[in-house]
């Protein structure tokens, strides 16, 4: 720990199980600096800015101030700018990056720490364009320049996503070329090194957990793709916005497709929210990645917002679980959206192997980076069972749903029985 905190690195990454505290310390350690140093600059950020009020602005950062300085008045914080103002002149503001209007503000300003919040939701050119800002030079109480600092934390994912290859593997993960060691360090927290915090019950929820989820969030480990999977990484392709903000190509139908679930008690199954889009190319593009628990209400909104903000042609979804009830929900939020129900009549795999050779032909690409559902992909095999896994590729489900209604020979029935031989008049 000492040596991500105190030692010379300029980029660190912290990274563990759930509940180990990962954010308390570094949010403790951001606090220090910008006592440490009059005037200075630093910034926390996550990928959306709701999440950092949430989770910083009215937990963590309150909390570590009246730990460790319960007889010093906290800093003032602004809520609508989201910085705090320090007495002697610092100030540690709060962002998100999924707001173009408050990235622009973020890079109009340089920084002596930038704490990067769960950066495994965050595709590598964020990591990229904060380090441009990484740049104030300030003075310490002592007169000695204050050392500039990236500090990100997060829950490990899979040993593709970019964290593993550039702080384990030691590898640029766009050029392909070993970077600078002597810059980067990183340190494993787990729940067990901040059990004096934690629930006897919720450590044991933990242990409890299907082996791939427990790799993760108990021992915080990075997990490797099962080799069974009907998805690899090399089969991910990608694409980027043009510098304009259009798609890559012109689009000639964009879908949002659902895979609802009907509840959002504890236990319940995510809904997954896929858009995806037909290029006049022939190729098909992934271009948002909406899942997550909501009620049901809530997840209409989400697809119908979605569906708006893309300009798309439909929504998809199935019907299986919540037969009318789906369509009826999002009548409710937007009674002329274009709709239409979709039944599974066949098992996931089945359904999904048409729209996996799709990748592996190269026809489909993300635009942008989906770690959640990449994660689902390749780790949805051939003899996948729920009820073993003890989860559901919910995501991969409405990624299938939408490509099939993007093409729809997937599902068109092949004639496999002896061509019929035509009769013909001897009149």
């Amino acid at each position: 720990m000492d040596t991500v905190l105190t030692k010379g690195f300029r980029y660190n990454l912290l990274y563990g199980g759930s509940r180990s505290g990962k954010s308390a310390l570094l949010v403790s350690c951001v606090q220090d600096r910008a006592l440490l140093a009059p005037e200075s600059r630093h910034l926390i950020v996550r990928k959306e800015m709701s999440a950092a009020r949430v989770s910083i602005a009215m937990d963590t950062f309150p909390k570590m101030w009246r730990l460790r300085y319960p007889d010093i008045p906290p800093p003032t914080f602004h809520k609508l700018d989201g910085v705090w103002e320090f007495p002697n002149g610092s100030e540690i503001w709060l962002g998100g990056l999924n707001d173009d209007k408050a990235v622009e503000k973020m890079l109009g300003r340089e920084y002596a720490t930038i704490h990067g919040e769960e950066i495994s939701e965050w595709p590598y050119h964020w990591f990229t364009l904060l380090r441009s800002r990484l740049a104030q030079v300030v003075d310490t109480l002592e007169g000695e320049p204050l050392s500039q600092r990236f500090y990100g934390t997060l829950n490990p994912t899979t040993r593709m996503h970019w964290t593993y290859r550039l702080w384990r593997e030691g590898i640029d993960p766009q050029d392909e070329v070993p970077i600078d060691r002597s810059q980067y360090a990183y340190c494993v927290v787990n729940p067990y090194d901040n059990q004096a915090n934690l629930s006897g019950d919720y450590l044991a929820d933990l242990e409890a957990l299907p082996e791939r989820q427990k790799k993760r969030f108990l021992l915080g480990e990075y997990v490797a793709d099962d080799e069974n999977a009907l998805w690899r990484r090399e089969f991910i392709h990608r694409s980027v916005l043009q510098d304009d903000g259009d798609w890559p190509v012109q689009m000639q139908r964009i879908v949002i497709a659902i895979d609802p679930a009907v509840s959002n008690e504890a236990g319940s199954d995510e809904t997954g929210i896929i858009a995806a889009g037909l290029g006049k190319d022939g190729n098909a593009y992934i271009l948002a990645d909406e899942s997550g628990k909501y009620r049901p209400e809530e997840w209409a909104r989400r697809a119908i917002s979605l569906y708006h903000s893309l300009n798309a042609d439909r929504i998809v979804a199935e019907v299986n679980q919540g037969g009318d009830m789906v369509e009826s929900t999002i009548r409710a939020q937007a009674a002329d959206v274009p709709y239409k129900a979709v039944r599974a009549t066949k098992g996931k795999v089945v359904r999904a192997e048409p729209v996996a050779a799709l990748y592996e032909r190269g026809k489909v690409f993300h635009i942008g980076q989906y770690p959640e559902l990449e994660d689902q992909m390749c780790s949805v095999t051939t003899g996948f069972d729920k009820k073993v896994s003890g989860w559901s590729p919910d995501r991969v489900d409405a990624l299938v749903w939408a490509l099939t209604d993007l093409f729809p020979s997937l599902t068109r029935k092949q004639h496999t029985g002896p061509i019929p031989v035509p009769k013909f008049s001897m009149v």
